[in-house]
């Protein structure tokens, strides 16, 4: 049986990690929990699951992994204030099974360093569906990953028309549910591009041979193609649970998460190119990537106040990702990458959106 800390528990991530833990009591055994705010939520949590050790906020988290021992710490918290727990997951030598994103993208090569060769599993479905993939041949047949966007609920539009969305129409995704940040990220690709960000990373896969293609069913969630021409693609009906329970079991899979593709029925598969006029965020982002550093730190700081500002009317739809991209331009990154520099980074990314978006 694993033992599993569950960080950000009262989360969309959190709750879906919930239900595999209690469709699967001779599995797993929750020891402890953490919110981020919601503590009559995270109380309710503890006393279902019998969890004594639970924290409020991501320093109490990163507190939480140090102090109790686990086989699993699933990083479900939103936002790079989930570096300090993922830094402290690994230091830990548990196996860290990675939702939140951001804090591999900002910590970069210190997440890798701190982290032991196959110690981090991705929750992301996209990077699951390639980790999947990628059991079908070794590092050195792989020709390029794919990863997969719905395209959002603008797919097909010009950036011209684009000019008029309101926050109400990003918040409206076709498949998913994520949150205001992530959902309106997931409007303007800007979350795309931050996995483009992550399968580098988590992969070492260039990133000229990472790849984007729009399928709006979302059903494939990524592939990988191989120097033979052959494409591995991970296909499942969309829901978490099966890439959460592949990140709490690895490398075994936990029967019954989910429900399979009815293959008696008729599907219709789609996939468009990515129009890359229309949304910039996916260059952007491999821009960023590939500069390292701080750079990525400051992408995901300053898109977060340029959408704070687009949801409280103060900045356009499209301004999002060109302040953004004004931002990083601007940026000079510290020649050391540590956590004060990432830090201080991210409070000059902040600060310089502020004074783009008062100025806009």
């Amino acid at each position: 049986m694993r033992r599993v800390i569950i960080l950000g528990s009262t989360g969309s991530i959190g709750t879906q990690a919930l239900d595999v833990v209690t469709a699967n009591p001779d599995l797993f055994r929750v020891v402890g929990l953490s919110a981020g705010s919601n503590a009559a939520q995270l109380a309710e949590q503890a006393e279902r699951f019998g969890v004594v050790d639970t924290a409020l906020g991501a320093a109490d988290s990163e507190l939480l992994v140090r102090s109790v021992e686990a086989d699993v710490v699933l990083n479900g918290i939103t936002g790079s204030v989930g570096l300090g727990p993922t830094l402290a997951a690994l230091e830990s030598g548990a196996r860290l099974a990675l939702a939140n994103k951001e804090s591999l993208i900002v910590g970069g090569e210190l997440v890798k360093r701190a982290a032991a060769p196959g110690q981090i599993v991705p929750v992301d479905s996209e990077h699951s569906a390639i980790a999947q993939a990628l059991r079908a041949g070794t590092p050195r047949e792989v020709r390029r990953l794919v990863l997969t966007a719905s395209g959002g609920p603008f797919r097909g539009r010009s950036r011209d028309s684009l000019r008029s969305v309101t926050p109400k129409e990003a918040l409206a995704h076709p498949t998913w549910d994520m949150g205001l940040v992530v959902t309106t990220n997931s409007s303007t690709l800007v979350n795309k591009g931050l996995e483009v960000i992550e399968a580098h990373l988590l992969f070492d896969v260039p990133y000229d041979r990472i790849e984007v293609t729009v399928h709006p069913q979302s059903v494939v969630h990524s592939m990988v193609e191989f120097v033979d021409g052959s494409t591995i693609a991970q296909a499942s009906p969309p829901d978490m649970r099966l890439p959460i329970s592949l990140g709490l079991g690895w490398p075994d899979r936990v029967a019954g998460v989910g429900a399979p593709l009815d293959w008696t029925a008729a599907h219709a598969w789609t996939f468009e190119p990515l129009d890359a006029d229309a949304f910039p965020a996916v260059a952007l982002a491999k821009r960023v990537g590939e500069a390292g550093a701080t750079y990525p730190a400051v992408f995901n700081a300053s898109n977060e106040e340029a959408v704070a500002a687009f949801h409280a009317g103060a900045l356009g739809y499209l301004d999002i990702v060109d302040t953004v991209a004004r931002v990083v331009d601007e940026h000079r990154p510290d020649e050391e990458l540590t956590r004060e520099s990432l830090a201080e980074a991210e409070r000059w990314a902040r600060s310089a959106a502020r004074r783009l978006i008062a100025d806009a």
